[in-house]
C-alpha cells in the first residue's frame, strides 16, 4: 500500500530525490526514526498513536522503530522521580508494534547505570546497539549491530555513540570506556557494513563527527544523526543523512523502494507530532498515573506568564532576547541544546519552565567589533532550511540589532556552557568573557515571564 497522505494535514514533507526518476514503484519498507526525545511526555503516547495509525494505512508493510539516543531526560522531575516509568513503557508499547532498537546516547544511563540501563530496555522487547564499553570489563554493553529483515533484504544497523564525556551523568562516567566516533568508524565499519544489502547507521556522535563519518559508508545508505538537536534532511546519492529534531516534535518517514535496476533508495519525510492529536489511551493513563504519583508541589507553582504559546524554536528565540535584555547587551548567544520544550500560552509552571529551559548557568559578556558579531550572527538560528554547508553540529540561538556597523564595538552575553567551549560555538580568534556574576540564565528568562511579557 502507498504511504497515505490523509493523516498528515500540516507535514513539512522533504523528499529524497535520485538523479534519474524511476516509475512510481510501492514501497517495501518503513522506518521511523527519531532521537533525543528527552522524556518528553506531552508527546509520548501521541508518537505511539502515529505508529497505530501508520500500521494501519500501511497493512502488511515491514516497519522498524529506531531511537537514536538520549530517550530519558534526568532534568524531568516526574522522570526522574519515577526512574523512567513513563519511557520504558514507551519502549515496551512500541516494540509491540514493531521491531524498535535504541542506540545508546548519553542520556540513556539517566537513572541506572549503563550495564543495568540496557538490561531494562532489553526486558521491554526493544534491541539495544551501542559501541560503548565497560571499562571495567573491556567488553561491550551491548552489541554495536544488528541484522533486521526489512522488505526483500535484510539491513544491518550500526549504533555509534558520542566520546564527550563531560555530557553524560557524573555518577556513571567512571564505567564508560568511549571510543572516538570517527576512529571506530574507520575501524568497524568496512567489516560490518561489507556483507549488508541494506546498511543503516545511527549515529549520537553529533554532526562535526558524522561529517568525518559519511564518507566511510557506501551509496545507499540510510545514515540517522542525533545528539545536536538538529532537524533536516540531506540527499546524499541514493542515500539519505538525517537529523529528526529533538522532544518527540518531529518523526522522520523513510520508505524504502527500488528502481528497475533493484537498487534501493529512500524517501524520507518528517511529520510534527501535536500535544493535541491522538494518543495512546494505556500510554495517555500511564502518564497520567505517573504524573499524580510524582509532582511536587513545586513542581506545579507558577513562575511567569506567556500571552502565547511558543513552539521550542520560538522559545529559543523568546529566551536569547530575554537574555540580551537582562544582561543590557547588544547581542546574545545561547547554545540550542540548552532547551528542550517549547513554553504553553498562560501561566508557565516550574515544571514546564525547567522542560524549555533545561540548565543554569552564570551569564559572561564580552565585546567584539562589527564584523565578528555579524559572522557570529550568521552561524546562528538554524533551522531545517540551513544549507548543509553551514552547518558544525551544535549553534546558538541568538537575538542582536537588525543593522550593524562593521567598525563598532558591541557588547554581547552567553552562558557559562558557551563560555567554556569558546571554540564550538563561536570559533577562532578566541574570546575574551568576563562573569557577570549578579546574572543566572533561568533568573533573566523568568523575568521576561510576567503578565506583560511579550
Amino acid at each position: 500500500m502507498r504511504p497515505s497522505r490523509r493523516f498528515f494535514p500540516a507535514i513539512l514533507v522533504t523528499l529524497l530525490l535520485v538523479a534519474a526518476p524511476a516509475p512510481a514503484v510501492e514501497p517495501e519498507a518503513l522506518v521511523l526514526i527519531t532521537g533525543d526525545q528527552h522524556s518528553a511526555y506531552e508527546r509520548t503516547a501521541q508518537l505511539v498513536a502515529i505508529v497505530d495509525r501508520l500500521k494501519n494505512e500501511n497493512q502488511g508493510l515491514p516497519l522498524a522503530i529506531l531511537l537514536n539516543g538520549d530517550t530519558l531526560e534526568y532534568g524531568n522531575s516526574i522522570a526522574r522521580r519515577s526512574a523512567g516509568a513513563v519511557d520504558f513503557s514507551m519502549f515496551a508499547a512500541l516494540s509491540r508494534r514493531a521491531p524498535t532498537i535504541v542506540n545508546v546516547g548519553n542520556h540513556e544511563p539517566e537513572f541506572y547505570d549503563l550495564a543495568e540501563t540496557v538490561q531494562r530496555l532489553q526486558a521491554t522487547g526493544v534491541i539495544v546497539i551501542s559501541n560503548i564499553v565497560n571499562r571495567a570489563t573491556g567488553l561491550p554493553f551491548a552489541v554495536a549491530s544488528t541484522r533486521l529483515k526489512l522488505g526483500r533484504k535484510e539491513a544491518i544497523i550500526v549504533g555509534v555513540s558520542t566520546n564527550d564525556l563531560s555530557t553524560y551523568r557524573m555518577a556513571v562516567r567512571p564505567s564508560l570506556g568511549l571510543a572516538n566516533p570517527v576512529i571506530w568508524a574507520k575501524q568497524n565499519f568496512p567489516e560490518l557494513l561489507a556483507a549488508a544489502p541494506l546498511k543503516i547507521i545511527l549515529s549520537h556522535a553529533g554532526l562535526t563527527a558524522d561529517r568525518e563519518m559519511l564518507p566511510l559508508v557506501p551509496d545507499g545508505t540510510l545514515f540517522a544523526g542525533a545528539h545536536d538537536h538538529l532537524r533536516f534532511v540531506q540527499p546524499m546519492g541514493r542515500g539519505v543523512y538525517v537529523h529528526s529534531g529533538s522532544w518527540n516534535e518531529y518523526l522522520t518517514l523513510a520508505w524504502l523502494r527500488h528502481d528497475a535496476s533493484g537498487a534501493e533508495h529512500w524517501e524520507v519525510e518528517q511529520i510534527r507530532i501535536p500535544t493535541g492529536g491522538a494518543a495512546d489511551a494505556d500510554l495517555a493513563a500511564r502518564i497520567h498515573e505517573t504524573q499524580a504519583k510524582n509532582l511536587a508541589p513545586e513542581d506545579i507553582a507558577a513562575v511567569g506568564h506567556t500571552t502565547v504559546a511558543r513552539s521550542p524554536v520560538e522559545a529559543a528565540r523568546f529566551m536569547a532576547r530575554a537574555l540580551r535584555e537582562a544582561a543590557g547587551v547588544d547581542a546574545a548567544f545561547i547554545g540550542n541544546t540548552t532547551f528542550g520544550a517549547g513554553l504553553p500560552a498562560g501561566v508557565v509552571t516550574q515544571i514546564e519552565f525547567d522542560a524549555c529551559v533545561r540548565f543554569d548557568g552564570a551569564i559572561f559578556v564580552a565585546e567584539v567589533d562589527g564584523a565578528r558579531l555579524q559572522q557570529l550572527l550568521a552561524e546562528a538560528n538554524h533551522g531545517p532550511d540551513t544549507p548543509f554547508a553551514q552547518r558544525r553540529g551544535e549553534f546558538c540561538w541568538a537575538d542582536g540589532p537588525a543593522r550593524i556597523e562593521s567598525s563598532r564595538r558591541y557588547r554581547i552575553a552567553t552562558t557559562d556552557w558557551g563560555a567554556r567551549n569558546n571554540g564550538r560555538y563561536f570559533g577562532d580568534p578566541v574570546i575574551v568573557w568576563q562573569e557577570r556574576p549578579s546574572l543566572r540564565l533561568k533568573a533573566a528568562v523568568r523575568g521576561a515571564l510576567n503578565p506583560g511579557g511579550k
